[in-house]
């Protein structure tokens, strides 16, 4: 019979990549990561890992069988979680994905306090600014701003995510300041990969209108539109928790067209037809309270 210890083990060390710094992070000796490893082996009828003094690597064996113990690993540790949380602990693995500039500038400072209230729970944020799949990419949830496009998840809203179109003095000096959306229309773009060019949507009262960019520059990170923005290389509609300190220092200009920017939130979702854990459900209340409404970053 395969024991559950093994199976960690032979997980850990793939991670580690390395039978000494598996043994440093499970807390026991060298010898016994060995020794759960080779009755692992045995109990298996295969050899998992290669092993010389200068390198590891996964076998055939062991590349079929990791996909598996990753698996076996991971509902262990969620059943130890939901047995905690039936006790009223909050405790356990939570793997979240965020986009690299929220996370960077707002959603890190706010886990911080949340980490520190509750020590037992084991966090894992992905920063990443591509689309991911909550589901297959293995996500308790995801945070993300703007419109819900992934009909498989269940989102709670966070916080109202207002987006300004915004850009700098010098710009505005050397090409004018559009007043309307024609005149927008005109002027050279900042826009984000993932929505594209055709992202200059606005709202007024119950009509939409979108002016479509000719994408002269389109970036996949916030940072670096901001960047680019303040450097006057021409406008962009951004969120309000990038450009709220640019717009307070002086070095951007919001910019009246006449109408507003369609509205937009942030929000955490999980994936449809999964129970949220209890830590998942105290980690959005944290969040909406520590973003406020209006948020912080709008003031």
């Amino acid at each position: 019979m395969m024991k559950l210890e093994g199976i960690f083990t032979f997980v850990q060390v793939v991670d580690s990549g390395s039978l000494s710094e598996a043994a440093r992070h499970l807390r026991i000796s060298r010898s016994v990561v060995s020794e759960r490893l080779a009755e692992l082996e045995r109990s298996l009828g295969a050899t998992l890992l290669q092993r010389s003094t200068r390198k590891l690597s996964v076998t055939e064996d062991g590349s079929a069988f990791l996909e598996r113990a990753r698996r076996i690993v991971c509902e262990v540790r969620q059943a130890q979680a939901d047995l905690a949380e039936r006790r009223g602990e909050l405790t356990g693995p939570l793997r979240i994905s965020a986009p690299v500039t929220f996370g960077r500038m707002h959603l890190g400072p706010a886990l911080y306090g949340f980490l520190q209230k509750y020590p037992d729970i084991q966090l894992t944020l992905d920063l990443n600014d591509r689309r991911v799949d909550a589901t297959s990419d293995g996500f308790d949830a995801v945070i993300r701003n703007g419109p819900i496009v992934d009909s498989f998840l269940v989102a709670w809203q966070l916080a109202p995510s207002p987006r300004y179109l915004v850009a700098s003095p010098g710009y505005l000096a050397r090409h004018g300041t559009p007043a309307n959306l024609e005149e927008l229309a005109e002027h050279r773009g900042i826009f984000y990969t993932n929505r594209g060019t055709a992202d200059w949507r606005f709202v007024d009262g119950d009509q939409a209108y979108v002016v479509q960019g000719d994408g002269d520059l389109v970036l996949n990170n916030g940072d670096m539109m901001l960047d680019a923005a303040i450097a006057g290389l021409g406008i962009s509609l951004l969120p309000a928790f990038i450009v709220g300190q640019a717009l307070r220092d002086g070095k951007l200009t919001r910019i009246d067209v006449g109408m507003q920017a369609e509205p937009e939130f942030l929000y955490i979702g999980h994936p449809h037809g999964r129970k949220p854990s209890a830590k998942l459900r105290a980690l959005a209340a944290w969040l909406k309270e520590a973003f406020g409404d209006p948020p912080y970053w709008d003031g």
